[in-house]
């Protein structure tokens, strides 16, 4: 057994049910674990003492939605563009374009450069919806990230031929094949790491997943005891699809055939029924409260086409469990917090909603509930010892009262020093140890130039990146 104790400024400690903010505190670790919280000294012994009385120590924050294998490919691509014959959503010219795209190696580049991404903006804790699985578990696992790794599948695949509506093209075997890796998947890299790196099931987005798929897949999990995430109520067009198909909302629909529940994370619902977005009557968020459901929200991947949900406080209102995720690139869990509070007062035209301790409690208790782990999310005797540094006298979070506020609505990625997962050192003084990020990002330039060139190959119209996605500026004329 190896114990250090950590002495700090300011703790973010867990007590009575929910976070407390804790002066000049002592956290005490036996190898992975938290053994003792409080004021005052510890005078028992130390193997190693951490000086961290100028600095803020909070939990991890557990990162609910991610796609690592595409997600900073999305960068100089995506932005300032939503078709509005899609409502907004370039789920169905520019990811089907750039998915035809992207070949191996840039996804592999993708997911080494979103590691640090990930360590450098607060997550400890990642959920990843991919399709690298086997390389997310490696450099998972080599970087001591704490991760839940699912392989998508689906019985189908949407796209468009015209530019103007959806059509969707369905596998013979209904997906199962792909199910079948995906569950053996999980079995061969479950409680890798010292138990850091585990599995769960994620068919992809409903409008592309039969009934039979979704059932086979909430039987699987309940036998295995696995959490499912699925996307959910994303786009009008996928809501207007399933309430063609079944005559209720999506929410309703995943209701009525059973497959809702306090194991499943749904991800996004931004466009349930009741909001303006679909204007179609229903009470899906009670319907996600009453069972027990989880939510991801993702805010940026929508904010930045100009698509809110109606509201995150008014889920939180009515009961639901809310998590947060980052999707797409960025991907901070620092801007995630912040984008939730401010698109929600913005929405309710309220600032006493989503507070800072509102989606500070949803990035760490939240995503904890989500995944079934008590041990997460929380500074507490028993937890895992996931745990972030913060300075505590910088330009960004001076002066210092409330931590919490400071981290929401202050904080940039230069103020997270550190970050510990099960007890050890993922990052240091800014540094994540062992990779060379000049090298991360030249990959991944590589893979993007590649993905770029190819663009036109999976279009509909066989645009190219210029045509499809515009520089901010025209080129300068020499």
């Amino acid at each position: 057994m190896v114990r250090k104790v950590i002495q700090a400024g300011h703790v973010i400690a867990y007590q009575d049910g929910g976070h407390r903010h804790l002066k000049d505190g002592v956290i005490v670790i036996e190898d992975d674990r938290i053994t003792h919280v409080g004021g005052g000294s510890f005078d028992g012994h130390a193997d190693e003492i951490i000086d961290a009385r100028d600095k803020i120590v909070t939990p991890g924050f557990i990162n609910t939605h991610a796609h690592l294998s595409e997600s900073p490919l999305d960068r100089s691509f995506v932005e300032d563009r939503g078709p509005r014959n899609f409502y907004l959503s370039g789920l169905f010219e520019f990811l089907t374009a750039r998915d035809g795209a992207i070949t191996e190696q840039a996804r592999r580049a993708s997911v080494a450069s979103s590691i640090p991404e990930l360590i450098r903006t607060g997550t400890t804790t990642i959920v990843e919806m991919g399709l690298q699985g086997n390389y997310v578990a490696e450099q998972s696992e080599k970087a001591g990230l704490r991760a839940y790794i699912g392989e998508m599948y689906r019985s189908g695949r949407w796209f468009t031929n015209d530019g103007k509506s959806v059509q969707y093209q369905w596998c013979e075997d209904d997906g199962v094949a792909a199910m079948e890796h995906a569950v053996d998947f999980v079995k061969a890299i479950d409680g890798r790491a010292n138990g850091r790196i585990k599995g769960f099931l994620t068919p992809s987005q409903i409008d592309t997943c039969s009934e039979a798929l979704l059932r086979r897949t909430h039987a699987v999990a309940a036998e295995m005891k696995l959490p499912v995430a699925l996307h959910t109520s994303q786009s009008v067009p996928e809501f207007q699809e399933m309430v063609r198909r079944n005559g209720c909302s999506p929410v309703e629909w995943l209701e009525k055939i059973g497959f809702l529940g306090a194991n499943v994370i749904l991800g996004h619902v931004i466009m349930p029924g009741g909001s303006s977005w679909t204007n179609y009557h229903a009470d899906d968020i009670g319907i996600l409260a009453d069972t027990g459901t989880n939510v991801a929200h993702a805010v940026w991947v929508f904010a930045r086409r100009g698509i809110a949900m109606e509201s995150y406080s008014k889920y939180l209102a009515r009961g639901v469990n809310m998590t947060l995720g980052t999707d797409t690139c960025p991907q901070s869990m620092i801007e995630a917090l912040r984008w939730t509070a401010v698109i929600s007062k913005i929405m309710d035209r309220r600032t006493e909603v989503a507070t800072a301790a509102d989606v500070f409690s949803s990035a760490t208790l939240g995503g904890a509930k989500s995944l079934g782990r008590d041990d997460l999310g929380r500074i507490s005797a028993g937890a895992k010892a996931d745990l972030l540094f913060w300075e505590g006298a910088s330009l960004f979070m001076t002066p210092m009262r409330d931590p919490v506020r400071n981290i929401v609505y202050s904080a940039q990625a230069e103020d997270l020093n550190s970050s510990m997962v099960d007890g050890n050192f993922i990052m240091k003084d800014r540094v994540v140890p062992n990779l060379d990020i000049a090298a991360l990002t030249a990959d991944l330039q590589k893979g993007a130039q590649d993905m770029w060139d190819n663009m036109h190959r999976e279009d509909w119209a066989k645009r190219d990146i210029n045509a499809l996605s515009p520089e901010s500026y025209p080129e300068f004329r020499r």
